[in-house]
């Protein structure tokens, strides 16, 4: 209940000389008490004239806070919403850039496959003309086949003792006469190597000490293909030393004499 007012009236008294606790104790202990409360009560009044105002202020402004955090809760809710919705849409996004990766990869793969189609379809294109002429050469190879096959079986059967001259001397001169007389197909250039064995096989036969001259593969092939046995009259020892290296994984037993 102190205003301005009722500080304004005491204020005379404590002017006087003789207001102060030291008078009041000298007269009353009970007077100094008052004189002291009074004072302070003064004191209390000009510190909380300029307290009050802060607490309203305080209170006003606790008023606000109290308002902004309602709207920071709702904002932060609403962002909180927004934020469900952003990452539902960056799940689709990253889902659909994903299946977009996908996409790229397989039109690239498929890209790279119709490359290599393409260079197929045009290799296979410039095979078409030889696979035709090839075609063509099979069937007339196959109409020759009776003559050639009669050329090789006598070649195996009767050619083994004889030289090279005297081994085309009956291939060409008597044997294919005799099929033209009979009209027997066979191909002119027939070459009996290349019909009964095979390049690797050769190769293979040079490896373990066969010459490479073509009466010496002759030879190969007629001890490997013609149903009697061999009788090799070799005085260099080359046919020995390649029947024994040909033979060694299955054991050959040689007995000299």
């Amino acid at each position: 209940t102190i205003n301005d007012e009722t500080v304004e009236l005491v204020q005379p008294y404590f002017e006087m000389e003789d207001y102060t606790l030291q008078h009041g104790k000298k007269v009353c202990g009970n007077v100094a008490g008052l004189l002291s409360w009074t004072k302070a009560m003064v004191v209390f009044y000009g510190v909380n004239r300029e307290v009050l105002p802060l607490k309203a202020n305080l209170a006003k402004q606790e008023g606000r806070l109290k308002i902004a955090n309602a709207e920071k809760e709702k904002a932060q809710a609403e962002l909180d919403e927004k934020q469900a919705e952003l990452d539902k849409v960056q799940a689709k996004f990253d889902a659909a850039m994903k299946e977009k990766m996908d996409l790229e990869n397989d039109a690239e793969t498929c890209k790279r496959k119709m490359q290599a189609a393409s260079a197929l379809i045009d290799g296979l294109s410039g095979e078409k003309v030889r696979w035709t002429q090839q075609s063509k050469e099979f069937k007339s190879q196959i109409k020759r086949l009776v003559g050639d096959i009669l050329l090789c079986t006598g070649f195996l059967s009767y050619c083994g003792p004889f030289n090279q001259d005297f081994r085309n001397l009956l291939l060409k001169d008597l044997w294919e006469t005799e099929l033209r007389a009979h009209k027997i197909p066979f191909s002119d250039d027939l070459n009996l190597i290349s019909m009964l064995v095979d390049q690797p096989t050769i190769s293979e036969w040079n490896l373990q000490g066969l010459p490479g001259d073509h009466l010496s593969i002759q030879n190969g092939i007629i001890v490997t293909k013609a149903s009697r046995y061999p009788l090799l009259v070799d005085p260099q020892t080359q046919g020995k030393e390649w029947i024994k290296n040909k033979e060694q994984d299955n054991e050959l037993q040689v007995n000299s004499v």
